[in-house]
């Protein structure tokens, strides 16, 4: 059955979530506070990822299935690449491992220094601005547009639709009174790809690692969580070490021109939220905190929030 439904954000959770429903015939309207280029989405580093959970590896299997039909149109943003990830933390490999793609384990002396476990795979890289305007096309495609409006309570919401998914992501915490929500500020270095193809994660770390991520001749090097954090300045000091530690692991790096600073707020949850509640008459589904899995889980949380709806 046809709903009307308002979903609130335009990040990549709220924009596949409203590609979902109004391709499955709701009628659908996207409120956002920001435009999709200017949201965390935007600046994300954009390589997909096993979900760690039961919930978040089917959310993740899901996102993979789409992303490997996405890749054949090249205004998608989508893109397989071959990458390595290895650990300083960790002396096994991972329980989800397994889900990789043409997967290789690092011999010893393969790794890089410090290191205790490596392995190359491929998988879906998705350069996120090129990718939101793919979503945002395929709204337009069923006449659907983006307004620009601040949301300050849920209560708003409701009565201007009989059901509202709220994918407002770090904002969900005082728009939905979630303490468990807060800010996990990002920042990166873009600089322009000195002929990088491959991609590079240190997985593990808690606050600081080195990554690089090709797209295109755009490079993104990172990386760094700080809990609590709230400014979207560019910190110079963040920026230098994020350039010293890829550099250490790729020299060539060291010459490379950089052009661009980018700070996002992760929404931080210990498990993403998706459920639902009742506002008056209105009924209010939850679809936020992903934390820096937003891209891997997409598509999964969203075909869920559909589940939902058809029922």
């Amino acid at each position: 059955m046809a709903n009307d439904v308002l979903v609130l954000g335009a990040g990549v959770i709220g924009l596949t979530t409203a590609v979902c429903l109004v391709e499955e015939g709701h009628r659908v309207r996207v409120w956002a506070e920001l435009p999709p280029e200017r949201t965390t989405s935007a600046v994300a580093s954009g390589l997909w990822g096993p979900g760690a959970t039961a919930r978040d590896l089917a959310w993740s299997r899901v996102t993979f299935t789409e992303f490997s039909l996405l890749a054949d149109d090249p205004a998608s943003g989508l893109h397989f690449e071959r990458g390595l990830q290895v650990s300083r933390f960790w002396s096994e490999p991972p329980a989800w491992i397994g889900e990789l793609a043409d997967l290789e384990m690092c011999a010893p002396d393969e790794l890089p220094d410090g290191m205790l476990i490596g392995f190359r795979s491929t998988a879906p890289l998705i350069d996120l601005p090129r990718y939101l305007r793919y979503l945002t096309g395929r709204l337009a495609a069923q006449n659907v547009t983006i307004e620009q409006r601040t949301v300050r309570d849920l209560t708003e919401a409701a009565a201007a639709s009989p059901i509202v998914v709220n994918c407002t992501g770090v904002a969900a915490g005082v728009l939905a009174g979630d303490d468990a929500v807060q800010p996990v500020r990002g920042q990166h270095v873009i600089v322009r790809n000195p002929g990088i193809t491959d991609f590079y994660v240190e997985l593990g770390a808690p606050t600081e690692w080195a990554g690089f991520f090709p797209h295109g001749d755009r490079l993104i090097l990172g990386g760094v969580r700080q809990r609590g954090e709230w400014s979207l300045d560019p910190d110079p000091e963040v920026a230098d070490q994020i350039l010293r530690r890829c550099i250490a692991v790729e020299p060539k790096l060291a010459d490379a021109e950089v052009i661009g600073h980018e700070v996002g707020l992760r929404p931080g949850r210990a498990e993403a939220r998706l459920d639902e509640e009742r506002i008056g008459a209105s009924r209010i589904v939850h679809n936020y905190g992903h934390d820096g899995w937003g891209v891997s889980l997409s598509w999964g949380s969203a075909r869920e929030v559909a589940r939902m709806l058809a029922d």
